[in-house]
């Protein structure tokens, strides 16, 4: 078949959405660091068998002011920026005071995220703008600190069946004790009026104060079950005194995050309905974590995976310099940055008090994950290794919170950039392939099919850009289940290696 006729076939309607760094350079500035660059929002949108593109900037406060002084003026986070040179010693001064508390960028380039029925571009401060998916218009800006008291939120939130959207964030300033936010916002959260943000209904479901007072752990995401919320604090943490005097120091806000690598790794669950936490102390040893696959519950025990790294040096592959040198030159030079890895823990929710210390409280058959029961009654859990060498996980979000088989993302080998995609069964261990030569996809979407009955049974997206540039960049469309391609749209324009996004069903049809 044609392309468009596989994809009338598919019944695929509706628009994938992607977000990513899309700008680097503005007058004879740039930033150093990829995770800096401004948002660039770029969408795929299905309909009759065609696919339409469109990509757009987002329209934030920080690109306005770059864009209208011509130069980088708003701090990123591997780029710190200083006081314009021209100003006095008075200006220069209230700057620096302005920036013992930063009023972080809102250059939100992570992810396209959902509250209520609203779409928002984000990233990991206290600001998200408010899109139109299908125009890609900036509607208006956000601030979180306006509804919930959080100086930071996560871009990978979790929506469950009725829509309600879960998320969490980190009060760290101006607002009392600090502590670790959970919070949701129903699915009825938007105003028809279109006037006032769905944030407007946000509901607290409880806050954990930190492990350590001047170091809370920083965290990219969290996992959620049917009944539980699973937070993983981390030994990767955000030094708040380095934070408040980043400014004054000349060091950018990335430096403010280090990994204790003898610290240990601590576990909370919560009762997502209740608020309560678990009395129960779980903790593994020290790892990084940035990205959730999935979790679920069975036979008593909290089930989740996720992909550790051992050491905190990921970011450090994503500074400019290392990107642009070439795969072999950065593999010689790299070689120590930890590979990612699928991990599964498992934890017992009924814990045997008269059980003897050091006995494995997993009782799950399919999984070498334990839970060792210790002395003074805490938990310490090991995980069992699934897979290596994948980031970007995604799955089929109809099994987000239940048990399930397989997840997808992007093969990664000692270099920042994807060279393939992956599907991997986690009952046999076998993982399935896609490659083009010259090419690096992005993280995978996995789109089910309108009667799916199989968790498998849908269609895998990706945008793919060249190093080639005699190759025009495409969006491949794989059977998941097969994982062959069955059909790809050219795109006669150049596109930007992007980061996360979703993909919005047509509702129309």
């Amino acid at each position: 078949k044609s392309t468009r006729n596989w994809i009338h076939s598919l019944l695929l309607y509706g628009t994938l959405l992607r977000n990513g760094p899309g700008l680097f350079s503005v007058g004879n500035t740039s930033y150093k660091h990829w995770f800096d660059g401004m948002a660039l929002i770029h969408s795929f949108t299905f309909k009759d068998g065609d696919v339409f593109y469109r990509s757009k900037f987002l329209n934030s406060e920080t690109y306005k002011k770059n864009i209208a002084a011509n130069r980088i003026i708003v701090s990123e986070f591997g780029t710190m920026v200083h006081p314009d040179p021209c100003k006095n010693i008075f200006s220069k001064a209230f700057s620096y005071f302005m920036n013992a508390i930063p009023d972080f960028t809102d250059n939100n380039l992570i992810n396209i995220i959902r509250y209520g029925e609203d779409y928002y571009a984000s990233s990991e401060v206290n600001y998200i703008n408010q899109i139109d998916p299908l125009t890609l218009e900036t509607l208006g800006r956000t601030n979180y600190r306006n509804h919930i008291a959080i100086n930071l939120a996560t871009a990978h939130p979790h929506y469950d069946e009725e829509g309600t959207t879960y998320n969490m964030g980190t009060a760290i300033m101006n607002f009392g004790r600090p502590k670790y936010v959970i919070f949701k916002v129903p699915a009825n959260a938007t105003d028809k009026e279109k006037k006032k943000p769905a944030l407007r209904k946000v509901e607290l479901i409880c806050s954990i104060p930190f492990h350590s007072t001047l170091y809370p752990s920083y965290f990219h995401s969290f996992g959620m079950t049917e009944n539980y919320i699973i937070f993983v604090e981390q030994a990767f943490k955000l030094d708040i005194l380095k934070l408040a005097t980043a400014y004054f120091r000349d060091v950018n806000w990335g430096s403010c995050l280090k990994f204790d690598k003898d610290d240990i790794t601590l576990i909370h669950l919560v009762n997502r309905k209740t608020g309560e936490t678990v009395s129960t102390k779980y903790y593994a040893d020290a790892f990084v974590v940035f990205h959730h696959i999935n979790a679920y519950e069975e036979d008593d025990h909290v089930v989740f995976d996720l992909i550790t790294y051992q050491d905190s040096n990921l970011y450090d592959m994503f500074y400019i310099h290392n990107m642009k040198q070439d795969v072999d030159k950065f593999i010689e030079t790299n070689n120590e940055f930890s590979r990612p890895t699928c991990q599964r823990f498992v934890l017992p929710l009924n814990i045997d008090k008269e059980a003897p210390p050091d006995t494995n409280l997993v009782k799950l058959q399919d999984t070498t994950a334990t839970a060792v029961l210790k002395q003074e009654g805490s938990i310490y859990c090991t995980p069992d290794t699934i897979f290596e060498g994948l980031e970007l996980p995604g799955i089929n979000y109809k099994f987000n919170s239940k048990k399930y088989r397989y997840f997808y993302g992007t093969r990664v080998d000692w270099s920042p950039y994807p060279s393939k995609i992956a599907k991997v069964d986690i009952a046999t261990r076998i993982h399935q392939v896609w490659i083009e030569e010259e090419c690096y996809p992005s993280e995978p979407v996995f789109v089910a099919s309108p009667d799916a009955v199989e968790e498998d049974e849908g269609v895998i997206l990706s945008s793919v850009v060249s190093f080639n540039p005699q190759k025009p960049p495409f969006l491949v469309i794989l059977d998941a289940k097969s994982f062959k391609e069955i059909a790809r749209a050219t795109i006669d324009t150049a596109i930007h290696m992007d980061l996360h996004g979703l993909f919005i069903h047509d509702k129309s049809t």
